[in-house]
């Protein structure tokens, strides 16, 4: 499961972090709800733990910008020390899918987002990943350009989901080599050649490019590539 815990309490962010990479997650954290909506909607995640009371933006208003201007559907559970009714009604109806009093337990915190993590899938959401032609059925973990079948291999598949979750955004090379080795990435020509690989399964077929390099940067999956885009 990866995570983004946007939460300006240090000492709960790193309590939180201890706890789920523990348990195998990966976690990304951000002390203020500007650079929480700028991770929340330039990186795909499986979930969001949100705080309430917030420096530069609020949660709620994170999460109705969220919800509107970018029409994200992923699982949000919101922490707060507001406990009234009117509160947790004004949560819900920001787009929150759960809400968590402060002060809380890590375990029930866990159950909760495998709660709503299981909904979110259950009702189909970004069950079936598409860009332009391109298809990634995450039930199935078929892969469809135009109609056409590729075969991928497991590594690249993985690479095929950042790159499709994230479009029409970049990715790092670091966090698609986090996501293919979690901290303990190999030489990093590794992750090229499976780039490579990728690219002669999606694009070698078709006149329209999808995978692009950005130089110093990473990668990103999208119809129109940056000008200088190489095949790195």
């Amino acid at each position: 499961m990866r995570l983004l815990v946007v939460e300006d309490n240090r000492n709960l962010t790193a309590n939180l972090f201890d706890y789920f990479e523990a348990r195998g997650h990966v976690l990304d954290a951000a002390p203020d709800g500007v650079t929480g909506l700028h991770l929340a909607t330039t990186h795909p995640y499986d979930a969001i733990v949100l705080d309430w009371m917030l420096p530069r933006l609020d949660g709620p208003e994170l999460l109705r910008r969220l919800r509107t201007e970018h029409a994200s559907d992923v699982p949000v559970i919101m922490l707060t020390a507001r406990d009234e009714l009117p509160d947790k009604i004004s949560g819900f109806r920001a787009g929150a899918d759960d809400y968590l009093t402060k002060p809380f337990a890590l375990p029930e915190l866990e159950v909760r987002l495998e709660a709503i993590l299981a909904r979110s899938r259950g009702r189909g959401r970004r069950n079936v990943l598409e860009v332009h032609d391109l298809q990634l059925d995450l039930g199935t973990l078929e892969a469809t350009r135009a109609g056409r079948p590729l075969h991928l291999y497991p590594a690249c598949r993985k690479l095929l989901e950042v790159l499709m979750q994230a479009s029409p955004a970049a990715v790092t090379r670091e966090r698609l080599e986090q996501a293919l080795w979690g901290d303990q990435p190999p030489d990093r020509d590794m992750l090229r050649s499976h780039i490579y690989e990728l690219r002669r399964s999606v694009d070698g077929p078709f006149a329209e490019k999808l995978i692009h390099t950005l130089p110093r940067t990473g990668y990103r999956l999208a119809l129109v590539g940056p000008p200088g885009g190489g095949d790195g």
